[in-house]
C-alpha cells in the first residue's frame, strides 16, 4: 500500500464527513475530494508528502466546492468554506455519516453498500459484486440514496441518547451485513478488511457501547479462522477439521478482550452472545473439551431475544451435537414450514447432515441437491457433493 493509499483509508471518510455535513451533499463532496486526491497523486510524488495531507486535501476540495456552489449561485456555505485554513483541526464526523447512511429513511438493503462508499471510498463496481448487484445498477441505488440524504434533509449527526440505541443498531446490522457478503463464494478479504475497519471506527468513536464491542470481536473472531477454511489445494474445510495453529491468535486475543471489557458494561445483546458462542468455539477446538452445552445455552438466549430462522438452524446443530441427532432433526422439521427459509441454503445443508446421520438416505439426499443448488461457492459445492457421496456409499 502506498502512502498515498495509506492516508486515503484513513482520512476519505473523515473529510468526505466535514465537507458532507456542511454542504448537505454527499456526492458533491464525494466529487470535491477525488479532485483532490487526483491532484495529490499528480502533486505529491514530486513535491512529496504535505505536513499536513488532511489540510491540504480539504483545502483543494473546498476550492472545488467553492467553485461548484458559485456556478449554481449557491451561497449558504461559502463563509465556513473560505474559512477553512490549510492547518485546520478537521473534527472526525465519520461515526455521524455512518448514522446517515443508516438512516430509516434509507432502504436497508442499501444502507451497508452506501456506507461503505461513502466513508470508506469503495468504488461502485467493487460493492456491487461483492453484493452480487449489476455495477450499473448498484450506481444507480447509490445515487438515489445520496440523493435522498439531500432532499430529505437527513441530519449529519448522531442522536442524542434516547435514540441511539435502536439508530446504532442499524448502523452495526450494516457493518455486519457487509462482513457477511465478505464471505460470500470464498471470502473476499478485501471487503471483510474494510467491515472489521468499520467497526473499529464505531469502537473507537464510542468506547462504551457494548454492542459496537460484540460486533467487532465476533467479527475477529471468524476472521482468525480465514486461514484454515481452506486446505493446501482449495478445499473446503468445516471448523470441525480445521488446523487449530492455522488460526490468527492475535485477532482472537483482541476479540477476547472485547468481549470481556463489554461484558462489564451491564447490557447484553446480539452480537455479544455471538461472539461468546465464536469463543466458545475456540476453546473447544483448542483444548477438545465439549462445551456443547454453554453453547446451547448461549443460542437459547440468542434466540429468545430474536426469534430468528437462522439462529435456530445453529441451536438445532448444537443441540445435535450435544443430546444426538435426532434431537437437532426434530428442530428443523418443525422450522419446514418458514418460507424464509426455502432458499436458504444453510438451512437445507444441516438438514441433509442430521437426515443422514439418522439413516433416513433418500430425505437427505434430496436436501443435499438442494443445498448444492443453492451454494454459490465452488468449493462447499465439492464438499456438500463429497458428504453426499459419502453417505450414499
Amino acid at each position: 500500500m502506498t502512502e498515498i493509499d495509506a492516508i486515503a483509508r484513513r482520512s476519505y471518510g473523515k473529510l468526505v464527513a466535514f465537507l458532507a455535513a456542511r454542504t448537505r451533499d454527499v456526492a458533491e463532496a464525494e466529487d470535491a475530494l477525488s479532485e483532490a486526491f487526483a491532484k495529490a497523486l499528480e502533486v505529491w510524488p514530486r513535491d512529496g508528502v504535505p505536513r499536513n495531507p488532511e489540510a491540504w486535501l480539504l483545502t483543494v476540495a473546498r476550492r472545488r466546492v467553492i467553485d461548484m456552489q458559485r456556478r449554481q449561485r449557491r451561497a449558504e456555505s461559502l463563509e465556513w468554506l473560505e474559512s477553512v485554513a490549510d492547518d485546520h483541526d478537521i473534527p472526525d464526523q465519520r461515526l455521524a455519516l455512518m448514522f446517515t447512511c443508516a438512516h430509516p429513511a434509507i432502504e436497508a438493503p442499501i444502507r451497508a453498500p452506501l456506507m461503505l462508499q461513502v466513508v470508506l471510498g469503495l468504488d461502485a463496481t467493487m460493492i456491487a459484486s461483492a453484493f452480487l448487484m449489476a455495477p450499473a445498477t448498484m450506481g444507480q441505488r447509490l445515487v438515489r440514496a445520496k440523493t435522498k440524504i439531500r432532499q430529505a434533509g437527513i441530519p449529519f449527526r448522531i442522536p442524542d441518547r434516547e435514540e441511539l440505541p435502536d439508530r446504532l443498531d442499524t448502523v452495526l446490522d450494516a457493518i455486519y451485513a457487509a462482513f457477511g457478503e465478505s464471505w460470500t463464494d470464498g471470502g473476499r478479504r478485501d471487503l471483510s478488511e474494510e467491515a472489521v475497519f468499520l467497526g473499529r471506527l464505531v469502537v473507537e468513536l464510542l468506547p462504551d457501547q457494548p454492542e459496537a464491542l460484540g460486533l467487532l470481536a465476533l467479527m475477529l473472531h471468524v476472521d482468525a479462522r480465514r486461514a484454515a477454511r481452506r486446505s493446501s489445494t482449495g478445499e473446503y474445510v468445516p471448523l470441525a477439521e480445521q488446523d487449530v495453529t492455522l488460526w490468527n491468535a492475535r485477532e482472537i486475543d483482541e476479540a477476547e478482550a472485547l468481549l470481556e471489557r463489554a461484558s462489564t458494561l451491564g447490557a447484553i445483546g446480539r452480537y455479544q452472545l455471538e461472539g461468546a458462542v465464536q469463543s466458545a468455539h475456540v476453546h473447544r477446538c483448542r483444548t477438545n473439551e465439549d462445551n456443547w452445552a454453554d453453547v446451547v445455552e448461549l443460542y437459547d438466549a440468542l434466540y429468545a431475544m430474536s426469534e430468528s430462522p437462522v439462529v435456530a438452524i445453529n441451536r438445532a446443530l448444537a443441540i445435535a451435537a450435544q443430546r444426538g441427532a435426532p434431537s437437532g432433526l426434530d428442530i428443523l422439521r418443525a422450522l419446514a414450514g418458514d418460507r424464509r427459509l426455502a432458499e436458504y441454503q444453510p438451512y437445507w445443508a444441516a438438514l441433509a447432515e442430521l437426515l443422514a446421520q439418522t439413516g433416513v438416505h433418500h430425505e437427505a439426499r434430496r436436501a443435499y441437491d438442494i443445498a448444492i443448488g443453492l451454494e454459490r461457492d465452488p468449493a462447499v459445492r465439492d464438499f456438500l457433493r463429497q458428504r453426499q457421496e459419502r453417505m450414499a456409499r
